[in-house]
């Protein structure tokens, strides 16, 4: 294990991140396990550290592989049982190094993540959005200049009727996009470094969640990150230059590929597919499957109602169905004036907006202690409340 620490820092060292995106600088890095983080290029190190890597015991601050602050550092963290190739976990650490390079440049055109988990299910904007993604990607592989054109003036007219349809849902496709295509573009160019396939097989390898039209509607944040990443492939066609002040500017990546259109034409008499008609019943059926699943796991049910608050959570391991979602990865709730930080999957009921919470259910391994007026519940803490307690359920009414 130590030697692939030893060879990531040795070529994160000897790259030259301007390859990837002009000015692109390193942050901080931290590889961690189910045990230990492996902290990289932080200034708590000393100078006889450089290069090597301080060994902490891993806590909360570490779900995911993401960009936190880490001693109020931008620090870029893998979580290493995600990734068993090199290649895959060099890209995804240059990946989330460059979503540090973003917060240092002062990157502030951030989602509203609300908008991502309130996506409406309308089969026009699935039928339209699939016709989008394939003209996309069709813009890219094409070589013939003025096919490539045609394709890219197609994809900008589907996506202005879209627009129609879902307003300000699609703003937040737009943001996600201008956030992690760029971080999704880098990847890229260091996977193909690292990789002995071709660059057109990269290329239509990441282009395989374009075009997965079950799974782009199934998750909406995740499947804006490989049309990102086209734009910026395409924006690279035709304005190789556009990366030199992007993230100066306050455009989102569809506002600069709009500018390269010669006009489009209005989409009309649209025809709604069977295809598309399976993918949103599948969608509807899947979640719908999902949250009835953890609800009929066999173990403690634990819930605890009242005047709950969202603090934070994973957007790309949320599960909406009605008015509830089940938080697949963590959730941070703040419960009686208090922050409870749930690592598990965890549903909530929510009212008005999904941030306020009334009622939070999950499945406790181990018998909670339970006390006159609280209950303290292994890996989450004590929650004062009034108790109710049958066989397989705890009901806690928070005062």
């Amino acid at each position: 294990m130590s030697k692939n620490f030893n060879e990531i820092a040795q070529d994160l060292l000897n790259t030259n991140f301007n390859n990837y995106w002009p000015g692109f600088e390193s942050v901080a890095y931290a590889l961690y396990d189910k045990s230990y983080v492996y902290l990289f290029n932080h200034p708590r190190m000393t100078k006889t550290e450089q290069n090597q890597y301080q060994i902490l015991q891993r806590d909360d601050q570490f779900n995911g592989c993401t960009l936190i602050l880490y001693d109020e550092y931008p620090t870029a963290i893998v979580d290493l049982e995600f990734y068993e190739d090199y290649g895959s976990l060099f890209s995804i650490l240059v990946h989330e190094l460059f979503h540090g390079f973003q917060y240092i440049k002062g990157e502030k055109r951030f989602a509203n993540e609300t908008m991502g988990i309130t996506y409406p299910l309308l089969k026009e904007n699935v039928e339209l959005r699939k016709q989008e993604r394939a003209s996309l990607f069709s813009a890219v592989l094409e070589n013939n200049v003025l096919k490539k054109k045609q394709y890219l003036n197609s994809f900008i007219a589907l996506r202005e009727k879209r627009a129609s349809i879902i307003k300000e849902h699609l703003v937040y496709e737009h943001l996600i996009e201008t956030i992690e295509g760029p971080a999704w573009f880098v990847e890229l160019n260091a996977y193909s470094e690292k990789s002995s396939n071709s660059y057109n097989s990269i290329i239509e390898k990441y282009g395989q969640q374009l075009m997965d039209n079950y799974e782009s509607t199934s998750d909406i944040r995740k499947s804006c990150y490989s049309s990102g990443l086209f734009m910026c492939l395409l924006l690279d066609e035709f304005s190789p230059s556009w990366k030199e002040s992007f993230l100066e500017k306050e455009e989102t990546l569809y506002e600069l590929i709009k500018k390269l259109s010669d006009g489009t034409k209005e989409v009309s008499n649209l025809e709604i597919t069977p295809e598309t008609d399976a993918v949103i019943n599948y969608v509807s059926q899947n979640r719908k499957n999902t949250v009835e699943e953890f609800e009929q796991q066999k173990g403690i049910h634990l819930f605890i109602e009242g005047e709950i608050t969202s603090k934070s959570f994973d957007p790309m391991n949320v599960i909406p169905y009605q008015d509830k979602l089940l938080h697949k990865n963590f959730l941070k709730v703040r419960m009686n004036n208090e922050d409870y930080l749930i690592q598990q999957p965890v549903i909530t009921n929510w009212k008005d907006r999904i941030q306020n919470i009334v009622r939070l259910h999950l499945i406790v391994k181990d018998s909670p202690i339970v006390k006159t007026d609280s209950i303290a519940v292994e890996g989450i803490g004590e929650i004062k409340g009034n108790l109710n307690i049958n066989e397989n359920a705890i009901y806690l009414y928070l005062n």
